[in-house]
């Protein structure tokens, strides 16, 4: 899968990875309504990913990343094998008004605001990720930023052209007789499952 970046662990400072802004991060990221799940390993998460998928009735799901994931394409292999899991970006290109869930990938969190930084250069990623009503992001739990010019000053060291974004939490608006509205331009759902032995 094309990338802004495929290694963004080394792009951030010793101060980044070590947890440090985790407990900030969750608090503004679940104030954002984003689902935090906290797993060992990407296999940990299969029985809450086919909870989800049962729940919201899922026909077709994307997942992306299992290119560069080994642990995450098992995770499709072992997801296949009772909802439909769509990896070639073809096919995924294909059925993308049909998807319930997506499944991207997460490349570090910023503890000031929730948010998850997402290496979309993919045009697949960004279907994944913005238009079924769930959006699972896989993300390693250590790797967190302080703050916005943290996330601004690691994106500067290799962004030249592409898609990269923020996630804070599901879509929402207020346009409407100014009531909030989750998923009206994206998905209504985000779950993060942060990964403490992420080996990307």
């Amino acid at each position: 899968m094309e990338k802004i970046c495929h290694d963004w662990k080394h792009l951030l400072d010793k101060d980044f990875t070590n947890g440090k802004y985790w407990n900030d991060f969750a608090e503004n990221a679940q104030n954002a309504s984003v689902e935090i799940k906290i797993v060992k390993s990407y296999k940990d998460a299969i029985a809450d990913i086919l909870k989800i998928a049962k729940a919201t009735d899922a026909k077709m799901i994307a997942g992306v990343g299992a290119d560069e994931c080994e642990e995450l394409a098992d995770v499709y292999v072992e997801v296949n094998k009772s909802f439909k899991v769509y990896t070639d970006k073809f096919d995924i290109v294909k059925n993308k008004n049909e998807l319930d869930i997506g499944i991207t990938l997460g490349e570090f969190g910023v503890g000031e605001t929730g948010s998850i930084c997402v290496d979309n250069y993919a045009y697949e990623a960004r279907i994944a990720s913005m238009l079924p009503p769930v959006n699972i992001i896989f993300m390693p739990k250590n790797c967190i930023v302080n703050n916005m010019q943290d996330a601004f000053d690691v994106l500067a060291k290799v962004f030249w052209k592409g898609y990269s974004g923020f996630v804070t939490g599901p879509s929402r608006t207020s346009d409407i007789e100014r009531v909030l509205t989750l998923g009206v331009h994206g998905p209504s759902r985000v779950i993060l499952f942060a990964i403490e032995d992420d080996k990307r």
